[in-house]
């Protein structure tokens, strides 16, 4: 009995986001951001996917994507900052 209260507290303790769209929401919130294939890698998603979901659920969900260039030249995208009034 004791191994399995030891097991369940390990497993609450290593707690995954519920969804693919807060797994995401937290790789763009990152001051780097996040690049399409870091979150292809996260979520298992084909690039299509990921951009789809960038263009299509965060925008109908209120999130403003932002995206640039590094210095590598690699694009890059985050959560812009929102309009006060918005």
């Amino acid at each position: 009995m004791i191994k399995i209260l030891k097991s369940k507290a390990k497993k609450a303790s290593t707690a995954q986001p519920k969804s693919k769209t807060e797994l995401l929401v937290g790789l763009l919130g990152r001051p780097s951001g996040a690049s399409i294939p870091e979150m292809m890698k996260s979520t298992g998603w084909q690039a299509h996917s990921v951009r789809g979901f960038l263009a299509g659920s965060l925008k109908k969900k209120g999130h403003a994507v932002s995206s640039e260039l590094d210095a590598s030249g690699v694009r890059r995208y985050r959560l812009a900052a929102m309009p006060v009034g918005a």
